[in-house]
């Protein structure tokens, strides 16, 4: 089964991207490799630089404030990185969609147009909510910036780990304790 790495995986890849930045070039193709993508990128100067670019790109979409900004800045990425898409199979690996021209082929290009229309996809389908920075980043303490990107049935993750979420339970024991609230 060929897996289409627009949407969910798309997403979680620049998530991953996002939240723990590969030292080189070769840890992106293996982020890439990680989630299904098995086109060749052939090696150019700047692609580890370029292909960061993309991500702060994207983290744009991420940190937008309301959905409708969301929506606009994931529009302009797509107008900026997508073709009209296509149906290819890469020397029979199985039919699925492309949404770039078939010679758009340097790493920076294809993530940007992969990371792009699967965020829209993710969204759509999922949710304009299922995109976020970890609810543990209003934590004056120790705030943590990690992305999430929710892909839970009930659509409620707002941590990137359970080590967040606990901490953030712990914190409003806490404050309750304090208050006089609880004990």
């Amino acid at each position: 089964m060929h897996l289409n790495p627009y949407g969910e995986y798309a997403v979680l890849l620049a998530a991953s991207l996002a939240n723990d930045w590969p030292d080189d070039r070769e840890g992106i193709v293996a982020r890439a490799r990680e989630v299904g993508m098995t086109v060749e990128f052939p090696e150019e100067p700047g692609d580890h630089r370029r292909v960061r670019r993309v991500i702060d790109d994207w983290l744009t979409v991420v940190d937008a404030p309301d959905p409708r900004s969301r929506a606009r800045i994931l529009n302009d990425h797509m107008a900026r990185a997508a073709a009209y898409p296509r149906l290819t199979d890469h020397h029979d690996e199985g039919w699925h969609l492309h949404y770039r021209d078939d010679d758009a082929t340097s790493l920076p290009r294809v993530l940007f147009a992969v990371i792009s229309v699967g965020t829209a996809l993710h969204l759509t389908t999922r949710g304009m909510h299922r995109l976020a920075r970890c609810a543990a980043g209003e934590d004056p303490g120790d705030p943590c910036e990690a992305v999430v990107v929710d892909v839970t049935r009930n659509g409620r993750q707002r941590y990137c780990s359970v080590r967040c979420a606990n901490r953030a339970a712990v914190r409003r024991h806490r404050a309750r304790a304090v208050d006089g609230r609880g004990s």
